[in-house]
């Protein structure tokens, strides 16, 4: 799953033929809401036949590819000074690396819904970091959603296992998975300097190339052990829509929505994820909420809705 950087808004005199642009944005979006919210249910389907790291190995070369290919048509794709080389090495380990360890292990032990939920709290944790760091000052409507967010995630974490027994993978995946929205949270701070001096495309196509280098050289040991003729034709089509779409054409979309109609806006798109990501776990993976879970749901989204207005 996924996550973007603040870029502005585009005026109107950046480009002709506006409107056009407009809806091609806001279809992109609502294709994006949908790969992602899909992307929950087809990574943890995939997961009951493949290792999470090797999975994450095999999705993330599809992802720079795809990046690189469409970059490359758009003309010379730029490269960093060096002495902003450092940053871009550990921001790429710690937005890709470490933020997708975090996701593929954590998904694997908890639930499809949980975990979109849980990683729907990245911007909260994201205004949390930049107000310690004095970057962002936090306005007590910010506070309120951010009280309000930590509330639904517990509400999530309890009640996603209503009915059941809290296994201790269970309990971890989810704790893992606040792991995974905090390194995020750490990646997209420490990534503003660049992206004002870059802009945003540039340093996630960086930083992306730069993980997936990591992520392989992790998922070798699972590849290795692999039972490739066992792997079912669904799992690899899991891998491929991951990779391409679920990563490399979700960012894209973003961006173009962040062009077009502000972070904000697309911002709210993206508060719709969880929501499809859940029906879709119950629909396909058979993950019935609990009631606990949808309060918490509501809580959530309630909460980064309001910190972003």
């Amino acid at each position: 799953m996924n996550r973007m950087q603040d870029i502005p808004r585009a005026t109107a005199a950046d480009a002709t033929g506006a409107a056009p642009a407009l809806v091609r944005t806001n279809i992109g979006l609502l294709t994006m809401v949908l790969v992602w919210g899909l992307n929950f249910s087809v990574v943890k389907a995939a997961l009951a036949h493949l290792p999470p790291l090797g999975f994450n190995a095999l999705r993330f070369p599809l992802a720079s590819l795809t990046v690189w290919l469409v970059l490359r048509r758009r003309g010379p794709i730029p490269l960093p000074a060096r002495e902003d080389l450092r940053r871009v090495i550990v921001l790429g380990l710690v937005g890709n690396v470490v933020y997708q360890v975090a996701f593929i292990v954590g998904l694997d032990r908890t639930r499809a819904g949980n975990a979109s939920l849980l990683l729907a709290a990245s911007p909260i944790l994201t205004a949390l970091l930049s107000a310690a760091l004095g970057h962002e000052r936090v306005r007590p409507r910010v506070w309120g959603g951010v009280l309000s967010t930590l509330a639904g995630m517990a509400l999530v974490v309890l009640g996603g296992h209503e009915g059941v027994s809290i296994g201790l993978d269970t309990l971890a995946g989810d704790l893992i998975l606040v792991g995974a929205a905090l390194a995020w949270s750490i990646y997209t701070v420490g990534s503003k300097p660049l992206i004002q001096r870059y802009g945003p495309v540039a340093v996630t196509a960086w930083t992306l190339w730069i993980g997936s280098a990591g992520v392989v050289l992790l998922g070798i040991p699972d590849l290795v052990g692999l039972d490739w003729g066992g792997v079912p034709r669904a799992s690899w089509a899991a891998v491929a829509f991951a990779g391409i779409f679920g990563i490399a054409l979700a960012y894209l979309l973003w961006y173009q929505g962040v062009r077009y109609i502000g972070n904000t806006r697309t911002a709210i798109y993206s508060n719709l994820v969880p929501v499809l990501a859940i029906l879709i776990a119950w629909l396909w993976l058979g993950e019935v909420p609990g009631v606990l879970q949808m309060v918490g749901a509501a809580v959530i989204i309630g909460g980064v809705m309001a910190a972003q207005r």
